[in-house]
């Protein structure tokens, strides 16, 4: 999923989860982030303090720089969590281990990530990390029937559109991207098909099965979960009963999924924004705005915009309540959980 979804749609869904405003903006800020937050290291300040950060995403989305991406500590716990193909802990699913490792939506791994959120929301990052989870957990939707490792499995072939037609247009890019020329990580060897969220499509999988896809389907059922997902949040019980989304927002969510249909994220996200700002969803007109770098960004915030010399960067005791400091705090305590709490519990061993 790109930034229309993972920002706009996000922060619509925990509006529609009973979030008040200041609270909705952190959340889907937070998810947004996940694909923002490309810069790992240690941050030194001029009094001797030091914060380490880790990336949850990587500086270019370059399918053809394979061992650049191929990470575990980045695909796995924040874009293609394994799914163990849908089989409780304990179990494994049919078939090559690879199974194991495929994403699958709402997954028992997913599940156990959703529930782990809730039950640590008395954390003082507990926002942002519950941006973070509504990430990863939307991504089992779109980076479903893939993995975060370099395999054949997600090897790409006979893609289609809606209509059965090969789809050139996407054949030619593949060629410009040389994506066939080594093991395909991800996604890769269909580039952005999985997070365009008004594309129908189908492909031949690795393992030589034909897998029909429908993105709109798919994010609407990720948004309805999603909403659940948060409303359970806000109750403090990982079981409360959940509505999900409204009729009426729905209705308008499954439209501008459909309706929204710009190649370009940025200019779907400005859509979304200004639908947003209309005041067509039951919360009401409000203006939402994103930055992930620069000016009004949490790191600018963070560090006063200061520029790190020789000796360090100026240090702020405000830096301490900081989104962004929260945020990457979130961060490596939503990957710790994903690495060494809840995949080891199905036999996945990634780092």
């Amino acid at each position: 999923m790109q930034i229309d979804f993972h920002h706009a749609v996000t922060y619509v869904l925990a509006r529609i989860a009973g979030f008040p405003r200041e609270e909705a903006n952190v959340v889907a800020y937070a998810s947004q982030y996940v694909d923002d937050a490309v810069d790992g290291g240690t941050i030194s300040f001029l009094n001797g303090a030091m914060y380490e950060r880790i990336s949850s995403a990587h500086k270019m989305l370059d399918y053809r720089n394979f061992e650049a991406l191929a990470d575990h500590l980045v695909w796995v716990p924040f874009h293609f969590l394994p799914g163990n193909g849908g089989a409780p802990a304990g179990e494994d699913p049919p078939g090559p281990f690879v199974k194991k490792l495929v994403c699958r939506p709402d997954s028992p791994p997913a599940r156990d990530l959703v529930r782990m959120v809730i039950e640590q929301r008395s954390r003082k990052h507990a926002l942002h990390r519950l941006g973070i989870t509504m990430h990863t957990y939307a991504d089992t939707w779109a980076h479903q029937g893939f993995c975060g490792f370099a395999h054949e499995v997600n090897h790409a072939t006979d893609i289609r559109s809606a209509d059965g037609e090969p789809d050139q247009k996407l054949a030619d890019k593949l060629r410009n991207y040389f994506v066939n020329a080594a093991l395909p990580l991800g996604h890769g060897t269909v580039l952005s098909n999985p997070d365009k969220p008004y594309h129908v499509w189908s492909y031949v999988n690795g393992l030589g099965e034909r897998v029909q896809r429908d993105n709109p389907r798919d994010f609407l059922d990720a948004a309805d979960h999603m909403t659940r997902a948060m409303q359970r949040f806000r109750a403090g019980d990982a079981d409360a009963a959940a509505p999900g989304i409204p009729a009426a927002d729905r209705v308008l969510i499954e439209q501008f999924l459909v309706g929204i249909r710009n190649a370009d994220e940025k200019e779907r996200h400005a859509v979304w924004l200004a639908q947003i700002a209309l005041g067509v969803f039951s919360f009401g007109a409000e203006r939402v705005t994103y930055a992930g770098e620069g000016p009004g960004s949490w790191k600018a915030e963070a560090l006063a915009e200061a520029k790190e010399s020789a000796d360090g960067m100026p240090y702020r005791p405000e830096f301490l309540r900081s989104n962004w400091k929260l945020f990457h705090d979130a961060l490596q305590a939503h990957r710790f959980d994903v690495i060494h709490n809840i995949l080891p519990e199905y036999g996945i061993c990634v780092a």
